[in-house]
């Protein structure tokens, strides 16, 4: 079994990374938390609003995510985000507006998705936490 994996990250606007040597790669699933690592079992998950973290030997790169999908193979990690930015770039101003496009959507529903509108947002809000601003 290698002992290091393929890792992308894409956003509409931009390839955000492309690392061939991960050894590591937390994932804020819609189902909760995930650590994967080079030989995990092939899965497909959705995103929340949180911290995406890449490890390699030498470094770790956190990444901002709103949403999206993961697909996980044992040979790599494979992430399309709704919206995505390096962790430098994800600032007070950056959070609030994207708390603000939550509120209006969750306020804007149709009662019979409130439920997941009102998730979303109290995921949205939390990633300020995650993000440690």
């Amino acid at each position: 079994m290698a002992d290091t994996m393929q890792f992308d990250l894409v956003a509409p606007e931009r390839k955000l990374a492309s690392e061939e040597e991960a050894i590591e790669v937390m994932v804020p699933g819609a189902d909760g938390d995930l650590t994967v690592m080079p030989g995990h079992a092939p899965m497909l998950t959705t995103l929340r609003p949180g911290r995406l973290t890449l490890v390699t030997r030498s470094e770790t790169h956190s990444y901002a995510v709103t949403g999206g999908f993961a697909e996980i193979t044992p040979e790599g990690v494979t992430v399309l985000a709704e919206r995505s930015l390096p962790a430098e770039e994800f600032t007070r101003e950056v959070h609030d507006k994207l708390i603000a496009e939550a509120r209006r959507v969750h306020e804007e529903a149709h009662p019979s998705v409130a439920d997941l509108t009102a998730k979303l947002l109290a995921d949205m809000e939390a990633m300020g936490t995650h993000m440690t601003l």
